[in-house]
């Protein structure tokens, strides 16, 4: 098949490890990846998170193209994109390196890295 992706993100979960210091997901922030086909979704929440959601398309060598949506504490709506790029740990993990970009009103961009817990 055509543009399989050959990295499997499917049931995993992913802890912040490290962020640009204009965002908003921390070490208490927790990613909860599905992954049908090229299709991924996850659900992300903790320290300034209230709830997020991710949509995306995984590439065939493993990169995430998505959007990303969250409320923080403060009750304020924060939506971006992001360019994951993988990585496999010596311990069979993924890491993932991000560059992402916010797109509602407030101005900034960053890197940050999550790691599979």
């Amino acid at each position: 098949m055509k543009n399989v992706p050959s990295w499997s993100y499917n049931g995993k979960e992913f802890r912040s490890v490290s962020n640009s210091q204009s965002g908003e997901v921390s070490d208490e922030t927790t990613f909860y990846y599905q992954q049908k086909g090229a299709v991924i979704s996850a659900r992300y929440q903790g320290g300034a998170i209230r709830e997020g959601n991710i949509l995306g398309k995984v590439e065939a060598d493993g990169t995430i193209q998505m959007s990303y949506q969250h409320w923080n504490k403060d009750n304020e709506f924060r939506a971006g994109i992001c360019t994951s790029t993988p990585e496999k740990l010596p311990n069979g993990k993924i890491r993932l390196h991000e560059s992402w970009e916010w797109t509602n009103g407030i101005h900034g961009s960053g890197e940050s890295i999550i790691e599979e817990i």
